[in-house]
């Protein structure tokens, strides 16, 4: 019997889990680079690829469950 097909991937359904590490060559030196999610930056030559070539879509403010309602300053400092 055949293996049963993999369903269709869907980015929105990945949301929920963690960020995911990806690999990459850098597309100005070839130095191998990890990032998240397939958004990079190397670190040897400082290329850094556009955020919307990502695998998945970025988390918008609204969504963050920790963010204090009402209130949009940085909680860092």
């Amino acid at each position: 019997m055949p293996p049963a097909p993999e369903p269709p991937h869907d980015p929105r359904s990945a949301a929920g889990s963690g960020p995911e590490i990806t690999y990459g060559e850098c597309r100005q030196c070839g130095t191998l680079i990890a990032g998240l999610d397939g958004r990079y930056s190397c670190g040897v030559c400082g290329w850094v690829n556009p955020h919307s070539e990502g695998h998945r879509p970025l988390p918008r403010a609204e969504d963050d469950r920790h963010r204090i309602a009402g209130r949009d300053t940085n909680r860092l400092g």
